[in-house]
């Protein structure tokens, strides 16, 4: 992962930029389609990554709209049917669509840490006050997965949980387990009891009861859905590699090398929107290539068989 080419990603967006000022557009687009995953409320997503909508629209010339599907199989169709031209994936999704089209997108950008990994955890919870502090503790017990197109909310648990002893089929250790349909509705479930416990998503970096420096318990937190200091983690996967943030593949390559300067600016450029966008805190966007995700790839092809 070369921090160079950032550098020289954001000198290509100052030149590109002023290319755009100066008259400059793109008459092969008529429009730019970002979709955004599911994991919190529509109303959350949008206002999240509505900083991109006038970033867009003043670097490529053309209207640009934001799609927020209730789950992640609308934005993996929207991309496998050509309806989005972006989208930032969970490695996972990004494995369905390239299992299912090569050739419908390109990886080009993802999330670097502040401690400069581009890694994140599956993190298991419960409440505090259940007094279960281990998978252990939740023999017949209630436990919810988010999508079935996730990472770390499905594919890597499903995987790494019985690995560890603790068969996921219903009634073998745990005595039900659900889909809450996302990040923020299985953090939400469980703070209200309705689940015992459940898997979302973060860095694990920084501190618990902010929920962490970056991911779906940091979203939580600073939307005031969840008091983290209720809820205890139970359980982490191994390192996951941070999805990609995908482009069209047959988008004009100007296009392309716009939006990925423009991408990769952000965090130095306008740090409140890169925060939004890539929940939470970060030190860099970055180059990523389909090679980094050739395990998760192999893992949901495996899955699926």
């Amino acid at each position: 992962m070369s921090f160079t080419r950032i550098a020289t990603l954001a000198v290509a967006t100052t030149m590109l930029s002023t290319a755009a000022m100066a008259g400059a557009h793109n008459g092969s687009i008529s429009e730019f389609r970002i979709g955004i995953l599911g994991g919190e409320n529509a109303s959350d997503r949008l206002r999240s990554n509505g900083c991109l909508i006038e970033k867009t629209e003043n670097l490529l010339g053309v209207p640009t709209k934001l799609f927020a599907p209730a789950d992640y199989n609308g934005v993996i169709e929207g991309l496998l049917g050509g309806n989005l031209d972006m989208a930032w994936l969970g490695a996972s999704a990004y494995a369905k669509v390239y299992l299912s089209n090569p050739q419908a997108v390109e990886p080009v950008l993802t999330k670097i840490n502040e401690d400069g990994s581009f890694g994140y955890h599956s993190i298991g919870f419960a409440r505090v006050d259940s007094g279960i502090t281990n998978l252990k503790q939740m023999k017949g017990k209630k436990f919810g997965f988010g999508d079935p197109n996730s990472t770390s909310g499905y594919l890597i648990p499903s995987i790494e949980i019985p690995v560890a002893g603790y068969a996921m089929e219903p009634g073998v250790h745990f005595g039900e387990v659900v889909f809450t349909g996302g990040h923020e509705q299985t953090i939400v479930a469980v703070q209200n009891g309705d689940i015992d416990a459940g898997v979302s998503w973060a860095d694990g970096l920084g501190n618990w009861e902010d929920g962490y420096n970056s991911g779906a318990f940091r979203k939580a937190a600073d939307a005031g859905l969840v008091d983290m200091t209720q809820l205890v983690e139970i359980w982490r996967s191994k390192v996951i590699p941070e999805g990609p943030i995908v482009l069209r593949k047959d988008l004009p390559e100007a296009v392309k090398i716009r939006m990925v300067a423009m991408l990769a600016s952000l965090p130095s450029m306008d740090p409140e929107c890169a925060y939004g966008f890539m929940a939470g805190k970060i030190k860099a966007i970055a180059p990523i290539s389909h090679a980094d995700y050739a395990v998760i790839v192999e893992a949901r092809k495996r899955k699926s068989q």
